[in-house]
């Protein structure tokens, strides 16, 4: 009888290892990253202000609150030219942009860029070609397909 070698058992048993190994350090390796805040910017022409959001109202909304929206529906990722948003963070803290009805103290989406961005500088250049722009948000993700900028007007 012809005896087989261990050659082909051993190497697809050291390629699913290698697989397995390197699967599991980059589950790791996402799980360790925080994922950076969204941030908004005024543009040189804005009001000073931190952020270039109006902070959120130390009164309170003035209307009852009502059911939460499902999240897709208010976040800033789904927001499109025309529609407006509001910052609902803390007073001074990190904004949080919520997609609502156009008013007082909130940002009409002039045009939306989809694509990379690189942060403060590429959204404050992209902006300056819109008119009537007052502020700029940018959303910088580890995915360049999500990123995303706003040029915003403010109400």
């Amino acid at each position: 009888m012809r005896r087989r070698g261990r050659g082909p058992v051993v190497a697809v048993l050291v390629a699913v290892a290698v697989l397995a190994l390197g699967g599991g350090a980059a589950v790791l390796y996402l799980l360790g990253q925080d994922d950076e805040a969204p941030l908004v910017t005024p543009s040189a022409s804005a009001p000073a202000a931190g952020t270039g959001v109006p902070e959120a109202s130390a009164s309170g909304p003035t209307s009852a609150p009502s059911a939460p929206a499902p999240e897709s529906s208010a976040d800033p990722r789904f927001v499109k030219a025309g529609q407006c948003v509001r910052n609902d963070g803390p007073a001074g803290g990190k904004p949080k942009l919520l997609i609502s009805d156009c008013g007082p103290q909130t940002y009409e989406v002039l045009r939306r860029i989809d694509g990379a961005t690189s942060g403060e500088k590429d959204a404050a250049a992209k902006c300056a070609k819109v008119d009537g722009y007052t502020n700029w948000y940018f959303f910088d993700s580890e995915l360049d397909t999500l990123d995303f900028v706003l040029c915003l007007k403010q109400r």
